[in-house]
């Protein structure tokens, strides 16, 4: 299995500090999340249905009915590689490695390409995944650039897959509601945005024959009764979402300039994220982890992603353990 953020409870073994005493900026999941409610007991008690409701509410949201409700972004990043017979697979890079290492572990040849290299070599792809905004850089494509290369994929019968997993927060780039055309796939998740990550919820958007491929593998009952009913009240809920928008977008700035300030780099981010392309990176993760802050290390490029404090304390505490391992590490060279 590939390594993920939020492994917080190995990080406790690691460095020997209790799990309560961390703050976790690893994964960029909003720190501040959709507050869910109690549930109504019947969720729990009843097998999910169809008919709840939620594919509805969803394509209200998204701008599409072509939509199928998956556990989450991952289950349909696993799923798709078995819909197509083994050809040739272009991935951004870098990018959230899950995508490569299904579509290879599915029989696919599979080649990591920069957004210019991509441009270039579209032509040679059955399929072609990019993340958008991406994580961990935060480089983001403009939706005429995406319709482009999903007409040219779609006219020898191939696919563009978007994953949208950091999209809720700028939801006008979003290529949702052009799905219906043939060859696009839309990941979404409300992992991210919502903060829901435990309740492994999203949406393959997709034009229909691909939507019923996808659900026949996928099987029944692919997201929980609860994390249905989860889904459709965040997904119903204007006001919080407009409220979330705008304080993410503070927050990120305000992490971005945090960093700036302690001789940081931000190279590009979202509003749940900073990426910090850094040779030290390894050093200032364990330095940092010592501290009882987690951030996520990158190899390929070397870097660090920040995710985002849930309060002032917490900005402070982050403030401070920015500050002295600068130190130490200036008093080391």
């Amino acid at each position: 299995m590939l390594e993920h953020g939020g492994a917080l409870r190995a990080a406790a073994a690691c460095y020997g500090i209790p799990l309560v005493e961390w703050l976790d900026l690893s994964t960029g999941i909003n720190p501040n999340g959709w507050p869910v409610p109690g549930l109504p007991a019947t969720v729990w008690q009843r097998l999910p249905e169809p008919e709840d409701g939620l594919v509805v509410v969803a394509s209200a949201y998204y701008g599409t009915a072509h939509l199928l409700p998956v556990a989450g972004s991952q289950a349909a990043i696993q799923a798709l590689p078995l819909l197509r017979p083994c050809g040739r697979v272009g991935v951004l890079h870098p990018t959230y490695a899950e995508h490569a290492y299904a579509w290879r572990r599915a029989g696919h040849e599979v080649e990591h390409l920069t957004v210019e290299q991509l441009a270039v070599a579209l032509d040679r792809f059955n399929t072609v995944v990019v993340v958008n905004p991406n994580n961990p850089t935060g480089l983001r494509f403009s939706p005429a650039v995406l319709l482009d290369w999903r007409e040219r994929l779609a006219a020898r019968a191939g696919w563009l897959v978007v994953d949208e997993a950091f999209m809720d927060a700028t939801p006008n780039d979003s290529l949702a509601s052009y799905v219906g055309l043939p060859g696009l796939i839309v990941l979404r998740s409300l992992g991210k945005f919502y903060g829901l990550a435990g309740a492994r919820a999203g949406f393959a958007l997709a034009e229909p024959a691909v939507l019923e491929r996808l659900s026949e593998t996928l099987g029944p009952w692919a997201v929980s009764g609860p994390g249905r009913w989860v889904t459709m009240q965040a997904l119903a809920d204007v006001p919080w979402q407009q409220q979330a928008r705008l304080a993410l977008a503070q927050a990120s700035q305000r992490l971005a300039d945090l960093l700036h300030g302690h001789g940081l780099t931000v190279a590009g981010g979202t509003t749940l994220f900073q990426w910090v392309p850094l040779a030290e990176a390894e050093f200032w993760q364990a330095a940092l982890a010592q501290r009882g802050l987690l951030v996520r290390r990158f190899t390929d490029p070397l870097g660090l992603r920040f995710g985002l404090p849930d309060s002032d304390v917490a900005w402070r505490r982050l403030e401070l353990a920015l500050a002295a391992v600068r130190a130490e590490r200036l008093g080391g060279l």
